[in-house]
């Protein structure tokens, strides 16, 4: 099994390397844009091998840097199957820092799926999760990675 536990999240990580999306708020007026890079590790909480696909569970550490000086915490959920590049994730992330220099705390929920080189991925800010000074927040972030390094462009809105 240790093997799986290295597969799924690198095939994970081949969807984030991939995938971007545009941002269903971006015409709202009062949009902010954020970028940075961020360092994530995954932890093997369970893993449920059975004929066709395999079970993940792994626990997400992040520290954000850049606009977004933050660390997150959250669980994510994998399902891989007998097919190289075939997978899928979703996950709850909570994001406890600050956003150009507001202090406060915000969820994202994350949906990614890939079949070969075809890649969706969508992560949103939970409605309503915002604190502090990020109270009211709303937005999407866009994640890629490049030669490794882990990048976030976020775009939000806040209420004035």
């Amino acid at each position: 099994m240790p093997a799986l536990r290295i597969i799924i999240p690198a095939v994970v990580a081949a969807a984030l390397a991939t995938a971007s999306s545009a941002s269903p708020i971006a015409e709202q007026t009062a949009m902010r844009h954020a970028k940075g890079s961020f360092d994530v590790s995954t932890k093997p909480v369970e893993q449920d091998k059975a004929e066709g696909s395999t079970l993940g569970r792994f626990a997400l550490d992040k520290t954000y840097h850049g606009a977004l000086d933050a660390t997150g915490k959250g669980e994510m959920l994998t399902v891989g199957t007998e097919v190289p590049g075939s997978a899928a994730y979703v996950a709850t992330e909570r994001v406890v820092g600050t956003l150009d220099g507001k202090a406060g705390s915000f969820a994202l929920v994350h949906r990614g799926a890939m079949q070969g080189k075809d890649v969706s991925m969508v992560i949103d800010i939970v409605p309503d999760s915002g604190s502090g000074a990020l109270k009211g927040i709303t937005g999407r972030l866009v994640i890629t990675v490049v030669e490794g390094k882990h990048q976030y462009a976020l775009d939000y809105v806040l209420p004035d």
